[in-house]
């Protein structure tokens, strides 16, 4: 008679779940998030004065550019003319690289009517910073501290 086999061992069913897997694929989701998260946002850098800064009178000079955008929507620039004439923003990007590579120290400041489309102004400033313009300031009018009472 054969010696018989020894019984074969049952294998139990595992009741573990193996995490590696899921981890490795949450980092690798993580990396691609934290490298495309930066490519999303989109801004214009302005240069913002502190708000406690003293107001400054900006007076048109050679060493000044005053963009002024009416409640239309139309882009001027002033000028020791009499009366400004209206331009478009390709125009308005020319004449601006024009005079700052003349005059590097030259500033660029943007007048907007306060009814004028947000998106004018955003759109003024994206063409400056396409020219390599970057330092532009806004100027706006202090509140009237009669208008409270």
């Amino acid at each position: 008679m054969e010696p018989m086999a020894p019984p074969a061992a049952k294998r139990r069913p595992m009741a573990e779940i193996n995490v590696v897997p899921y981890i490795d694929v949450m980092l690798v989701l993580l990396i691609i998030f934290m490298v495309t998260a930066p490519m999303l946002v989109q801004s214009v850098p302005v240069n913002l004065p502190d708000v406690d800064a003293t107001p400054t009178e900006i007076e048109p000079d050679d060493s000044t550019i005053i963009v002024s955008v009416n409640e239309r929507g139309i882009y001027f620039i002033e000028r020791d003319e009499g009366q400004p004439t209206a331009m478009t923003l390709g125009e308005i990007q020319e004449y601006a690289q024009k005079i700052i590579g003349a005059v590097p120290e030259t500033r660029l400041m943007i007048r907007g009517d306060e009814a004028v489309p947000y998106g004018k102004v955003v759109a003024l400033m994206g063409g400056l910073q396409s020219v390599g313009i970057n330092n532009v300031g806004l100027i706006t009018e202090a509140p009237d501290p009669e208008a409270r009472r």
